[in-house]
């Protein structure tokens, strides 16, 4: 449909909301998240029963008086850290190869791959850990009982999470005419990969590896069953002794999560400004 000055019209169908239906609805989703984030941060600072507010549980961090006491969460922490790491590791030394080379070689396998990648979200952790805690008596044979092996499990259940955004990624690049036009230019395979694949799936690289840091940081179920101490069984294991203490890190782990929501939106429209401008 042909508008004024010969502008194309999209046809909309349904009724689109209002301005004012739009604000309300974002201001209750808003409230919704917004008043247990405040209720939380209010409780830090609470000073007992008496509703007075105080940096003192701030402080008391910091206190060496206090430091066998929150020993845990900070052993906890390193822990979750490494736990990361390792896990980051697998899905761009795992994951992210396997969707190129399907991607490039095998397109038949891809809806094989993608079945493969989200049937850990479909099951149940509690499931998942009872099939797990006959495999990891033998890792702990081998490689011991330490926090950082749930960094394979962890991989498993993070799979769902990370092969969406680099799957979307492939989807919105034509991988197989920008390999191939580089290869007759005369590039190498890996020039083709560091120069050519990579910076176009930088997004959905980035958005995978920061899912991921947020699944590690939340993972109980899997710590907790297998026992190992990582940064959520320590939170409860403090949390008996100082719950104030546990809802600041609590807290910090959730605004950590939100900034990297927020850099991953940030990264996906400076990638899209950058493509409209060229």
């Amino acid at each position: 449909m042909n508008g004024p000055g010969g502008t194309t019209r999209v046809p909309r169908f349904g009724a689109a909301p209002s301005r004012v239906t739009a604000a309300i609805v974002l201001v209750v989703i808003g409230l919704v998240f917004a008043v247990p984030l405040v209720a939380l941060a209010q409780f830090t600072f609470r000073e007992g029963t008496e509703g007075s507010l105080t940096l003192a549980h701030y402080t008391a961090i910091a206190d060496p008086v206090n430091a066998a006491t929150y020993q845990p969460v900070f052993d906890g922490l390193g822990a979750s850290l490494l736990i990361t790491v390792i896990a980051v590791a697998i899905i761009l030394l795992v994951l992210l190869p396997a969707q190129v080379i399907t991607a490039l070689r095998y397109p038949r396998l891809r809806r094989a791959l993608e079945f493969v990648c989200i049937v850990p979200i479909t099951v149940p952790v509690v499931v998942l850990v009872v099939g797990f805690i006959p495999v990891y008596q033998v890792v702990a044979q081998v490689f011991g009982s330490d926090a950082w092996t749930l960094s394979f499990a962890i991989g498993i259940i993070a799979l769902p999470f990370a092969f969406r955004p680099i799957a979307a990624a492939i989807t919105a690049m034509d991988m197989a005419v920008l390999s191939e036009a580089a290869r007759s230019l005369g590039a190498s395979w890996w020039t083709v990969t560091w120069r050519v694949l990579l910076p176009n799936l930088r997004r959905g690289i980035t958005a995978a590896c920061f899912l991921t840091i947020t699944v590690v940081l939340g993972e109980y179920t899997l710590a907790s069953f297998l026992s190992r101490t990582t940064f959520q069984t320590a939170l409860v294991l403090v949390q008996q002794t100082d719950p104030y203490v546990a809802a600041i890190f609590s807290l910090g782990a959730l605004v950590f999560g939100f900034v990297l929501l927020v850099v991953i939106g940030r990264i996906g429209a400076r990638r899209t400004g950058e493509k409209e401008s060229a």
